[in-house]
This record gives structure tokens, sequence and C-alpha cells, in this order.
């Protein structure tokens, strides 16, 4: 522990004597290096790319693209998602994999068969299957989180698909890949047991006593053939079920020793215009998170385990602009724009928060993945025969993927608060703090909102167990166009303070001088 004592109110009447408050939010943060809740998992900053709408056919996938390689894949869309580099990509689904053989889509293209996709009501050509999808993410340097079919299908053909991505060779399933040019095997370390089992919706839907027996024995036979591998068994869909979070106590009453890992997904919607209120969204989030965390504390405990069980939160983004227009969309047909949101700056603050949400849950979630990477309810947008852009929920996924480095620090935080239509004593600030160590200096960086749509707020950050520091860099989002560096935060003895304009996303780059403490 650090021996530095952080007096806060002195902080304080320190930073007011040269830093008038007057006319703005206020909020207050006090960082120390030795106050941690957890080391980043990269996983956290992961993605999901499912067979639906144009996010694989005319999104990573189209081989009629100017820029397509010799594949098919579409050489500008790789450059953006290196440019984003998501370390790890959920596949094939989603609801898609719960009526998906995965066998359909391996071996020669040409004897494919295209078959009906009941989960979106499309035909699925299966040009694009296992063997291509993992050369495609070895092309963007992330790695796989494979999803395998509890809905049609069960434990055979899980352990089957292990056995073709994972063995080496000298059994049928691992000869049968390498007969389709894969000699060396894909060594895919993290597999979902099935998708949103919870949900009526779902193909081969089935209760909790259904699916965690179910899960149970696929998670067995899966870790007999590849014990090194990490397993996600399906949670509630939301928290909104009834079945919530009794759920989460069932199955991982039948599948606690198997796995390492259960599902929470949440998607937030500004239907109603109400951006104060949609901001607040993120509150609801944590709650969320903390209720799943309890549930798989208390199995521990009856258990009496020594394990412990976190939370792959693999899907979750703002969702609501494109469903009406989706709902139009015909059936059995394909390439269809499927739920391809047109995100605005409100939509990015409020991914921000999630993002925000999430690293401070960071030391039970310790994977999660963004729904979805192209085209569909995604940061990355392609037009057919034509150019691909970034949306704005790109720009704050993309600074925490290269800065949130290291470790989440424990940070006090106080803010003046508003009430809303869903919420009340809401934090105009949503802030976190990484600390990222270095070689010679460190930095420490904080990623802060300002949730007011209509004032500026004034941060005070107390950094004094750090010793010196200064900002090297304070890149604004707010406006619809590209972020700026042009931000006005400073330092000046160990206190850093910053004015946050009006619904805006801040990321805040505090360099250390680490000699003073090491």
């Amino acid at each position: 522990m650090s021996l530095y004592i952080i007096d806060y109110e002195d902080s304080i009447s320190v930073m007011q004597e040269d830093f008038s408050l007057n006319g703005h939010l206020k909020a207050k943060m006090i960082i120390d290096r030795d106050y941690r809740l957890a080391e980043i998992n990269k996983r956290i900053f992961g993605s999901f790319i499912e067979h639906i709408g144009r996010a694989v056919y005319g999104g990573i996938y189209d081989p009629d693209h100017p820029t397509a390689d010799s594949e098919g894949f579409r050489k500008d869309v790789i450059e953006l998602v290196k440019e984003l580099h998501p370390p790890i990509i959920r596949y094939p689904g989603g609801n898609f994999v719960s009526g998906y053989n995965w066998e359909d889509g391996v071996g020669l293209r040409k004897n494919r068969k295209e078959k009906l996709d009941l989960a979106w009501q499309t035909l699925e050509s299966n040009q694009i299957g296992l063997n291509e999808f993992v050369r495609w993410a070895k092309l963007v340097d992330s790695e796989v989180m494979m999803a395998v079919n509890l809905g049609t299908r069960g434990v055979d053909s899980a352990r089957e698909l292990v056995e073709y991505c994972n063995h080496d060779s000298g059994s049928y399933w691992s000869d049968l890949r390498i007969s389709h040019g894969n000699r060396h095997p894909h060594n895919i370390r993290t597999w979902c047991l099935g998708n949103e089992m919870d949900g009526d919706w779902q193909i081969g839907h089935k209760t909790a006593e259904e699916y965690g027996r179910l899960a149970q024995e696929a998670a067995k036979v899966m870790k007999m053939v590849d014990p090194g591998i990490e397993l996600v068994v399906c949670g509630s869909t939301n928290n909104l079920t009834d079945t919530f979070p009794d759920w989460e106590a069932t199955v991982l009453t039948h599948t606690y020793d198997q796995v390492e890992y259960i599902s929470l997904h949440s998607y937030y919607a500004n239907s109603d215009n109400d951006t104060m209120n949609f901001y607040a969204k993120t509150l609801n989030m944590d709650s969320v998170i903390k209720s799943v965390t309890a549930t798989c504390d208390h199995i521990k405990a009856k258990k009496r385990s020594k394990k412990t069980i976190n939370i792959s939160f693999d899907e979750w983004n703002v969702w609501y602009h494109s469903i009406e227009e989706t709902s139009k969309i015909e059936p059995w047909t394909s390439r269809q724009h499927y739920f391809e949101e047109n995100y605005d700056l409100n939509d990015a603050i409020m991914v921000g928060c999630m993002l925000i949400t999430l690293l401070k849950n960071a030391d039970r979630v310790r994977i999660a993945c963004m729904a979805q990477l192209v085209n569909v309810i995604a940061p990355i947008m392609t037009e057919d025969n034509g150019r691909a852009w970034k949306q704005t929920i790109f720009y704050p996924y993309y600074h925490m993927i290269r800065y949130a480095r290291g470790t989440v620090l424990q940070s006090v935080i106080s803010s003046s608060k508003y009430d809303c239509r869903e919420f009340c004593n809401v934090p105009y600030l949503e802030a976190v703090a990484v600390h990222n160590a270095g070689d010679r200096d460190d930095e420490v960086v904080v990623f802060a909102v300002n949730r007011s749509t209509e004032d500026s707020l004034v941060l005070e950050c107390d950094m004094r167990s750090f010793g010196s520091c200064d900002v090297s860099e304070h890149i604004v989002y707010e406006d619809a166009g590209i972020p700026h560096s042009n931000g006005n935060a400073d330092t000046d003895d160990g206190m850093m303070r910053a004015i946050l304009g009006k619904s805006s996303w801040n990321v805040i780059r505090i360099r250390v001088d680490k000699s003073e403490y090491t």
C-alpha cells in the first residue's frame, strides 16, 4: 500500500484557488496507484460476427468487390478492423448458431449447399464457414471465440467440432480438417455453449434444467477432447426475463465445475429521444453485472467451491434505429440490410459509458464482445461495390482498445447528479482510470463522459500518489465528426483538472515519472 496520505478536502480547496467552478457542474475524483481493482483482460474489448444480414456476405466477404483478395475478403474492411484491433471475435452466432450445422461450411466451396437459415429467415450460401473465418481472423490478428449449436444439436456435434478444430491429427475429424487444407489445428481456446437458450424465440429453446444438463454433458466431452479450452455457459438473455436470475442459478448448479464463464447480454435504446435517461441506462448495466456476479458467488458458496465463475458479456451495444425497417424485409432472401444502424453522437457517448461500466467491473467481466463488428449494429459499415467507413461508435471503442492497458484503478468519485424518468441520483460524470506501467514512465488514462446535454462539467482529479505527472493528450469527442486532441486537461502539483464539454467523450492521457515512487 502507498504511504502517501491523500487529504481529499484539502485537494479540492487547492483546486478551487485557481480554477473557477462557477457556472459548471462539478465532479471530483481521487486516483491512488495502490488502489487496484483488476488487471485488464484484453478480451474485454472483443467483438462479434454472426451470419446475419450483411455482416459476412457484403461485409467481411465480397468476392466481386474491387478490394477483394484471393479468398474474396474485402481488404478495405480488413484494414479498418486491423485499425480497431478487437482481440477476440465471437462466431458464428448468435441466434444463427442454434440451427447451424457447422459441417455445411467446410470442404470445397463448390460442393456446399444453400440452406434456409431459420433464425433470420434468410438463405445461407455457406460460402463462408469455419476455416475461412479462422483465416480471416488471423488476417486481422484476432482470436476466435467459437459457439457450438445446442439448439438443434448437442453433445456429439460439440465434441466433433472441438476435435476438428483443435486435435492435431490421427483422428477422423482432425484428418478431415487436414483434408480441407488446414494441416495445423486452429487451437480455438474459448467456446460458447450455445446462445440465449432461455429465449422462447431461440431454435431449440430449453428450460434451465434441460439446458443445464445438456451444457454440462457437452462441456464434459469437449474438455475430454481438449482439456485446455475455456467454456462460456448461457446466462439469461437480459434481466427483463421472468426467469432472471433463477436461470443462472439453475444452470450453474449443473455446470459450475465444467465452465469458466457465464454469458450476459444487454442492448440499450433511445427510442423515445430522452437522451439523459438513455445515458443513465448504464446504471442498469452495472446492476445486472452485480446481480449475475452475486448469483455466481451464491452457487460457489453452495458448492463450497474454490473456483470463481466470471462473466462473458458477449453481446452488448446500442440498438434501436433499424428495427422497424428490418421488420419490412421479405424473408428467404440474402444480403439484406438487417439491423444497419445509423449511429449518432449520443449513441457514441452511450457506448463510451458502457465501455467504462465494463472496465469498472473488470474484476469479474473478463470477456466482452460488442455486437456486432461490420454492418449489423456495427462500428464499421460498407457499401456494396463501394467504400467502407467508420460510424460514431467506432471511436470510443477504438480508444478503449488502444489505451486501456494494465490495471483498472479503484477510483473515488463524487459528482453532481440528476434524476430522470427511470433513474434517480445519476452522476453527471461517468469515469474510470487505468494505470499502464512502462519501462521508464507510466501512463494513467482517465476515460470520462459528461452525461449532461446542456452544461459543461469541471473534473478535479487528485493524483498525488503518483508524484510528478503531466497531460500528454486530451482526446475529446463532442460532435458527429471525428475526435480531436484539443482538450483542456492540465496538471499542477499532482492535481489534474479539465472542463468536460456537454455530451462529450474524453480520453485524458497522463504521463507519470515512475522514478519518484520506485
